[in-house]
């Protein structure tokens, strides 16, 4: 897509465009209500599978932005309506937390440990070697493995923690099978979404903070692509790739819009 113009409905990255370290990043608030004001549809959109949307709202809400739920979009959404796309009425065995086993619950799955369609592995602080043993096995009789999303790593205020990614490639290496990963850098989360707002490639605009998941993601879903300098990338980092955003911005701020305003004679 050209211009930011054509732009209609917005998906956004959380982590790095509209929040850092739990406080509200200049212009975000702003752009929000814009959004709300204009009944521009839009999307929040995160790999972290740990919580649901509800959660995510309300921890959003402490930061300063005053994202409705039904505008959150994560890796355990996206997950949950891949796998009830291709098996209706399925059942998981699922290593994570509240986010994902809510989301396939809504999506009409049943967990359970006994001969299940899919193995879902997410986001989760209590990995446990019991759970990863049963996913091999499951595995190796014949579940497809299905990943929310690629991140070996994740922040914590101590340091990294190892995430999805490398659990996934632990189960990987002892089942000789590679996962399917819905979430960034995977299109098929940014088309999920668009389809769960009715927005269109064409004129939807992606903004994120990373190179190798938001902006390739938007580029392969062929969305109008928007990289902010507020998150992980710099020039150095942009110039590392052999392909380019739409827009570079210092930050969301950049995207408000001023409200005219009558002056009085």
């Amino acid at each position: 897509m050209g211009s930011r113009d054509e732009v209609e409905a917005w998906l956004t990255d959380m982590d790095g465009v509209l929040v850092h370290e739990n406080q509200a990043l200049p212009g975000a608030p702003e752009l929000i209500q814009q959004w709300l004001d204009t009944g521009t549809p839009f999307l929040v959109l995160t790999n972290n599978s740990i919580f649901t949307p509800r959660d995510l709202s309300a921890r959003l809400r402490r930061s300063g932005l005053s994202v409705p739920e039904d505008r959150i979009w994560t890796s355990a959404l996206a997950t949950a309506d891949f796998c009830a796309s291709q098996m209706p009425g399925g059942s998981a065995f699922v290593i994570g937390e509240a986010g994902m086993t809510t989301a396939l619950h809504e999506a009409g799955f049943i967990m359970t440990e006994t001969a299940p369609d899919y193995v879902v592995v997410g986001e989760t602080r209590n990995y446990s070697f019991e759970a990863i043993t049963k996913a091999v096995r499951l595995i190796r009789d014949g579940a497809r493995f299905i990943v929310t999303n690629p991140d070996a790593t994740g922040p914590s205020a101590e340091g990294v923690l190892p995430a999805t990614g490398a659990i996934a490639a632990m189960i990987s290496k002892a089942t000789g099978k590679e996962p399917y990963v819905v979430g960034k850098p995977n299109p098929m989360m940014f088309r999920s979404a668009m389809n769960r707002i009715g927005a269109h490639s064409e004129n939807t605009g992606m903004i994120g903070d990373r190179m190798d998941t938001d902006i390739v993601a938007g580029i392969e879903a062929g969305l109008h692509t928007i990289l902010v300098m507020s998150g992980i990338s710099d020039m150095s980092e942009v110039e590392r790739y052999p392909f380019r955003p739409n827009e570079i911005l210092s930050g969301v701020h950049e995207l408000v819009t001023q409200t005219p305003y009558e002056v009085e004679m």
